[in-house]
């Protein structure tokens, strides 16, 4: 496959043209299974330019609400819309628009590094460039080595680069720093490791936030993006790019 990407898609090719509304919004969402609610009434908004991030003890619903955003589960009630869509029945255009980082993942068996974004490459319209991405995520020296192979770290930049690969304007991330060396060669590429793609590079200013889930509503907090270790990164965000900020 060549390695160059396509060309932008036309959402993307708009100079900074910002959505007419909120990225993500969320109103009254319920989970339910059976009796149990592991989601009870959230509402909120992402717009455009913001990190979000949930963050909480195990079985406060943080992955089911992301699973939910990222339309890989069903909703019990509540409103929710990402681009413009319902993530329920939203189609293979919008799924074009988003990239996903799952909280466990497995290698494709048989491939290399290289292989594998090269086939993931063929799900998109305009993916990025292959070997780009690969030096994004510290694996230019692990390419060519089957996936299966890897470290565990090295398989979490490998699910970072499969998440970047299709050019996404919206970036899911459910515990991402799973695994990563803070002392290794390119650390800093941990949850930040689109900041320095096309896929979370806003024309405007990035502007962090947090939401605290336990049993009771969620709450914001205004915590220092730097000083953070969350359990789940709901979105790095971008909705659109101009070509300056690339």
């Amino acid at each position: 496959m060549n390695s160059t990407a396509g060309e932008p898609r036309p959402d993307q090719a708009a100079a900074g043209a910002a959505l007419p509304g909120p990225v993500i919004s969320i109103r009254g969402l319920v989970k339910r299974y059976g009796s149990q609610e592991a989601v009870r009434g959230i509402d909120l908004d992402v717009h455009q330019g913001e990190i979000f991030a949930f963050l909480g003890p195990n079985g406060a619903g943080k992955t089911t609400t992301v699973e939910i955003l990222e339309g890989f589960r069903q909703r019990s009630d509540g409103e929710v819309t990402v681009l413009g869509a319902d993530p329920a029945r939203a189609g293979g255009a919008w799924r074009d628009r988003v990239g996903v980082v799952l909280q466990e993942s497995k290698p494709e068996p048989g491939l290399s590094v290289r292989e594998c974004l090269e086939l993931y490459a063929g799900f998109y319209s305009a993916p990025r460039d292959i070997d780009e991405t690969i030096t994004l995520v510290g694996l230019d020296d692990k390419k060519r080595t089957h996936a299966d192979k890897l470290s565990g770290g090295q398989l979490r930049r490998l699910d970072f680069a499969l998440a970047l690969i299709g050019d996404p304007e919206l970036i899911f991330l459910d515990e991402p720093t799973t695994g990563f060396d803070p002392s290794g060669p390119g650390s800093a590429r941990g949850p930040s490791a689109a900041g320095r793609s096309r896929a979370a590079r806003p024309a405007g200013r990035v502007k962090p936030m947090v939401v605290v889930m336990r049993s009771r509503p969620p709450r914001l907090c205004g915590v220092p993006w730097a000083t953070m270790r969350p359990a789940a990164i709901t979105a790095i965000r971008s909705a659109r790019y101009s070509a300056s900020s690339m």
